[in-house]
């Protein structure tokens, strides 16, 4: 029986892989978003829409960076170390829910931008921002406790 529970920590196997797979793909759509990007703004240079544009393909490279940190945070926890830079290492779950809230934050930030360029109404904008903010509070307070427990 401790041979099955020890052994079934490769099970995690199966989310690092879709989780790799997924950053793969995240990371060739934006690739391809890029050329579209770089066509259009060949094309029309004073394109209002492009910033729009040239912020989803930032969002969208960051998308395809936090699943690859999640698969490399989960193998390293789980199955073995592998040799990263020592700010990709991941020692505990505590240290990769912490990457992934970093990395949440600035998704937000981004949405937000992306919103406030894209909407006309100042109420919408506010209230985007107000819920934005609490949920960047959230994570920060959250990131905070989770720093304070490991002390």
């Amino acid at each position: 029986m401790k041979r099955i529970l020890e052994s079934s920590r490769y099970v995690v196997l199966i989310a690092v892989i879709s989780l790799l797979v997924a950053a793969i793909a995240t990371f060739l759509l934006g690739a391809t978003q890029t050329v579209f990007l770089v066509s259009r703004f060949v094309t029309a240079p004073s394109d209002a829409g492009l910033i729009v544009a040239i912020v989803q393909l930032m969002d969208m490279f960051l998308l395809g960076t936090v699943l690859l940190v999640f698969a490399l945070g989960l193998h390293e926890l789980f199955v073995q170390k592998l040799e990263l830079p020592a700010w990709l290492v991941i020692d505990d779950l505590k240290k990769l829910k912490s990457k992934l809230s970093d990395v949440l934050i600035l998704i937000l930030a981004i949405k937000f931008v992306e919103k406030m360029i894209d909407t006309k109404s100042a109420q919408d904008t506010l209230m985007t921002g107000i819920g934005v903010a609490v949920v960047i509070g959230g994570l920060v307070l959250f990131n905070y406790a989770s720093a304070k427990g490991a002390e």
